[in-house]
């Protein structure tokens, strides 16, 4: 079997923070983290576990929404959606996250889409996950220059959802509400964490000894490869076919 791709690392990865949820929301443009989930609802069935289901905006197979994000905004407030991912142009310690664009508003020399319903999302959906393959100073900062959606609340503040984890190319966090920081859980294989400081514009905590992210076993890999690379195509077909001709080496043609 070919060995385990960075990407499919982070796949598998993916699957491990959604443990025990029943429901994950996905955005159009995340063909990682669905990936994940679609892996996770795979392990479900074979294991004989509670279905997982999973609402992929843009998809067809994966979305029993009718009205877009509409219903996806109405359903998690009501509670009926575990787990969400964010991402952003900067994220900064406190798991502050920024996309709408740098230097100081309105007056950004940089734009990005925009907020449009992340900060609602990020208060309730119990679960957010942070993911982000780029892991460099400047996506991870100090302090935001927008915050487009907070990490934290004060004390008083209504909120029954935010930040769970963050997963980078690089390594996997923790976040610590309480203290409002991330720590360290492991740093993928050929990496090390003197590199993840240096490309972490933010102090986080960590034991001084990284471990390093364990790789999936073949049962796993051989179903991530097989059923959910199938299911993902349908929804992200070029995605699907990038990942499928890295396994098939780099002199192979994939259709």
């Amino acid at each position: 079997m070919s060995p385990v791709l960075p990407r499919e690392r982070l796949i598998v990865s993916i699957a491990g923070l959604l443990e025990g949820v029943r429901h994950v929301a996905v955005g159009a443009s995340s063909p990682i983290p669905a990936a994940g989930a679609m892996l996770l609802r795979a392990l479900a069935e074979r294991d004989g576990r509670p279905r997982v289901r999973i609402s992929i905006l843009g998809s067809r197979e994966n979305n029993f929404f009718t009205n877009g994000s509409v219903e996806l905004f109405d359903c998690a407030g009501q509670g009926r959606i575990d787990a969400f991912f964010l991402g952003g142009g900067q994220i900064d310690g406190e798991a502050n996250i920024n996309l709408v664009g740098t230097g100081d508003y309105p007056a950004t020399p940089v734009r990005w889409p925009g907020s449009f319903g992340s900060s609602y999302l990020y208060f309730v959906v119990p679960r957010v996950i942070l993911f982000r393959e780029e892991h460099s100073p400047r996506v991870f900062v100090e302090k935001v220059d927008f915050v487009s959606a907070p990490g934290t609340s004060e004390a008083g503040t209504y909120r029954s959802g935010g930040p769970h984890a963050l997963l980078t190319s690089l390594a996997l966090f923790a976040f610590d509400k309480d203290r409002r920081r991330f720590r360290l859980t492991s740093v993928h294989p050929g990496h090390t964490l003197e590199e993840v400081i240096a490309a972490t514009g933010f102090a986080f905590d960590h034991d001084g000894q990284a471990a390093e992210t364990p790789d999936p076993d073949a049962d796993i890999l051989a179903l991530l490869r097989g059923r959910v690379l199938g299911e993902l195509a349908e929804t992200y077909p070029e995605f699907a076919r990038g990942l499928a001709s890295e396994l098939a080496g780099p002199n192979a043609q994939v259709a």
